[in-house]
């Protein structure tokens, strides 16, 4: 399995942004969003099912990011609004072929490569 992201970039405070993530080999029951700020441990962002239904998102993101997926391309999305300095960090999409979300990195089997997200204030 390979997960492939992209989407990062450099941004001001207020701007949004999308990251993409597809994933290649097989379909992945639960997909999500970590992301690592530089001397920071990695942190969950956001978690979705397979069926797209069921969400989870960290607090500090909560209302304003918001996951989504599509089964035909085993890809997910994470559309970033109303970006703060805090969020700037590598963003790393993760999956695994089990079901039930979620927050701990250490139950996801696969990761991608990650993309920098940067907000300048």
């Amino acid at each position: 399995v390979q997960l492939q992201a992209s989407g990062g970039g450099l941004v001001q405070v207020g701007d949004s942004l999308r990251l993409s993530c597809a994933a290649s080999g097989r379909t992945l029951s639960t997909m999500a969003w970590f992301r690592q700020a530089l001397g920071k441990e990695r942190e969950f962002v956001a978690a979705i099912n397979l069926s797209g239904v069921r969400k989870e998102y960290a607090d500090s993101v909560q209302g304003r990011f918001i996951i989504s997926r599509t089964n035909a391309k085993n890809t997910v999305w994470l559309q970033m609004n109303g970006l703060k300095p805090e969020d700037t960090a590598v963003y790393y999409c993760a999956a695994r072929p089990v079901a039930g979300l979620t927050t701990s990195r250490a139950n996801y089997y696969y990761w991608g490569q990650g993309t920098q997200v940067t907000v300048s204030s």
